[in-house]
């Protein structure tokens, strides 16, 4: 058996063979989390795993900040639907060099973001490993026939995404950096904050519930890439796009960091970095500017419209001047060589 070419690939085969016409299984895998009915509501079921090596080193974050990050990145997902998050299961592989203080450190920051989006940690397993791997299972909800899909998108809609894009991915790249080539950014308030986007990442559920009330046809979270992402969104409701790259919303002081990181393309970070955890939204035009106006006041985070769904299966990046390219579906994937 020849080896798996893209995370894409693997969940596509996955998703035949966990194929289940079970009655009370509403979706199961292929979008942000399965749904399955408990009574007179869906239950929103997702996991989310960071391995060593693969998602994070030990020498760029601390095990607090790991501990956030990783809650958030599988609160997120609930987010994505439209739901609440409830509670988490945290399951845990460690080598044997991991000292208790460690871990101490690791669950106080997933209890801090436990505590943010009001949920429990109720448990989860332990095992022995060649490096660290924290894995967080969610149990949220979402009342019934309200959950929010990758599927639903239609030709006219407007595409919309939370937040700025980008932050995560050049938070990493300062991160990364040798110290002192990056002591100048580092220190710097837009430095900071491109720093915590990546350790500190917020998942935007008042938002996704917001924008499930006001009319989203589908919504995915930006944890791969905009342009990945977006094409997922896009091949699971058969739908193209066309996304105006003039209006993403760029992170602040990404345009900066090439003067110490020449080989940083800002627009490659916002189209493809990932792990922003912004929402990526479509929307009917009449339900745009009223949701903006909603996610500004009530949360103060920004709604920018960047593109519109079409008919067909093409996705389309269109520049200031009108001129336009086919979008590259390019991101985070874990099995790309």
């Amino acid at each position: 058996m020849s080896g798996l070419a893209s995370e894409d690939e693997l969940v596509a085969l996955l998703r035949k063979l966990l194929a289940d016409d079970s009655p009370g299984v509403r979706l199961g895998p292929g979008d942000d989390a399965a749904l399955v009915e408990m009574g007179d509501h869906l239950a929103v079921l997702t996991t989310d795993m960071m391995v060593e090596g693969v998602d994070f080193e030990r020498r760029t974050i601390s095990p607090t900040d790991l501990g956030y990050k990783a809650l958030s990145a599988s609160v997120s997902d609930v987010a994505a639907m439209g739901g609440s998050p409830r509670f988490g299961l945290v399951s845990l592989g460690l080598p044997t060099e991991v000292e208790a203080s460690w871990v101490v450190e690791l669950y106080g920051g997933l209890r801090e973001a436990a505590g943010e989006y009001a949920m429990s940690i109720v448990g989860g397993d332990t095992s022995r490993a060649d490096g660290v791997v924290v894995s967080v299972a969610i149990v949220g909800e979402v009342a019934m026939g309200q959950a929010i899909l990758r599927s639903g998108a239609s030709p006219g809609d407007r595409i919309v995404v939370t937040g700025s894009l980008g932050a995560a991915a050049g938070g990493l790249r300062i991160a990364e950096a040798p110290p002192h080539s990056v002591a100048s950014v580092a220190g710097s308030e837009w430095g900071r904050e491109l720093l915590a986007a990546q350790y500190r990442p917020v998942a935007r559920v008042g938002e996704g519930q917001a924008l499930a009330r006001a009319g989203a046809t589908s919504m995915i979270d930006v944890s791969d890439g905009l342009a990945l992402d977006l094409s997922r969104l896009c091949r699971e409701s058969s739908v193209g796009a066309r996304l105006s790259l003039d209006r993403l919303p760029a992170a602040l002081g990404l345009e900066l960091l090439p003067a110490v990181l020449p080989d940083v393309e800002p627009m490659a970070l916002v189209l493809s970095g990932g792990e922003d955890y912004e929402l990526l939204v479509t929307l009917p035009p009449e339900a745009v500017e009223p949701v903006t106006e909603r996610l500004r006041e009530a949360f103060g985070t920004p709604l920018t419209d960047i593109g519109e769904i079409v008919a067909g299966s093409e996705l389309v990046a269109v520049e200031a001047d009108g001129t336009e390219r086919p979008l590259e579906a390019t991101g985070w994937d874990h099995f790309a060589s």
